[in-house]
C-alpha cells in the first residue's frame, strides 16, 4: 500500500495518545471539575494545554533516546523496564477503588506565578508530572523496537502528530460529555474509565512481555 508508511505511524500515534490520555489522573479530574463548573470551552482549553505538553514530552522521548535502540541488549533492557511500568500502571488503574489525584506542585506554581488560565492549568499538570515523560520513553521504546515507527524523522514526526490528535480527541470527548451532563458525571464514571484504561495497559504490557521473551531468546 503506497501510503501505508505514512498512515501506520499516524494511526499508532492516535492509539498511543488515546492510551496515555484515558487513565484518570490530574488532567481528567481537572477537566471534569472545570467542565461541570464553567462549561465546555474552559474544560477543553485545559485539554489543549495538556496536549501541548504531552507532545513536547513525546518529542523529548523520541529525540533523546532514539540512539539507544541501536544495541539489541539495551533495547531488551528498555523493553523490560517498559513492560514493568505498563504492568504496574495497568494493575493500579484496573484495581483502583477510588480516584486519588495529587496536584500540589501544579497548584503551588499556579498560585505563586498567578498562572490560572485553563490552558496553563492543563500545561502545568503535565509538565510537573514526571511519570508522563517516563511513559513516553516507554512508548518510544515500544513503537520503535517493534518497527511500528521507523527512526526516520518523517515517520517520528507523523507519529507525534498522531499522538496530538489522539490526546486531543479524548480531551474533546471528555470536555463535551462533562459540559453536557454537568454534575451528573460522577466519580463512579471516572472509576470505570480508569478500569478500562487499566485493561488496555495490561493488554499492551502482555504483548510487550511476549515480544520481549522472543527477543531475549534471540540474543547471542
Amino acid at each position: 500500500m503506497l501510503f501505508w508508511p505514512i498512515i501506520k505511524p499516524f494511526l499508532v500515534g492516535i492509539l498511543s495518545g488515546f492510551i496515555t490520555s484515558v487513565p484518570v489522573g490530574p488532567i481528567n479530574v481537572t477537566i471534569v471539575n472545570e467542565g461541570a463548573r464553567m462549561g465546555f470551552r474552559s474544560a477543553f482549553f485545559i485539554g489543549i494545554g495538556a496536549v501541548t505538553m504531552e507532545v513536547l514530552y513525546c518529542m523529548v522521548a523520541f529525540t533523546g533516546f532514539a540512539s539507544l535502540f541501536d544495541s539489541s541488549l539495551v533495547r531488551a533492557m528498555m523493553e523490560l523496564m517498559s513492560f514493568l511500568l505498563l504492568s504496574i500502571l495497568g494493575l493500579k488503574y484496573l484495581f483502583a477503588n477510588s480516584i486519588e489525584v495529587k496536584v500540589l506542585a501544579a497548584n503551588y506554581v499556579e498560585e505563586k506565578l498567578h498562572l490560572q488560565t485553563a490552558f496553563t492549568m492543563g500545561f502545568l499538570r503535565i509538565l510537573l508530572n514526571p511519570v508522563v515523560l517516563l511513559f513516553w520513553i516507554t512508548m518510544a521504546t515500544t513503537v520503535i523496537s517493534h518497527e511500528l515507527v521507523s527512526i526516520q524523522f518523517t515517520s517520528k514526526s507523523i507519529y507525534i502528530a498522531g499522538v496530538g490528535a489522539g490526546c486531543l480527541g479524548w480531551f474533546w470527548f471528555l470536555a463535551y460529555e462533562v459540559a453536557k451532563r454537568r454534575h451528573r458525571f460522577s466519580n463512579k464514571a471516572l472509576l470505570n474509565i480508569s478500569r478500562v484504561s487499566g485493561i488496555l495497559l495490561v493488554g499492551l504490557a502482555f504483548i510487550m512481555g511476549r515480544n520481549l521473551t522472543l527477543d531475549l531468546m534471540n540474543l547471542p
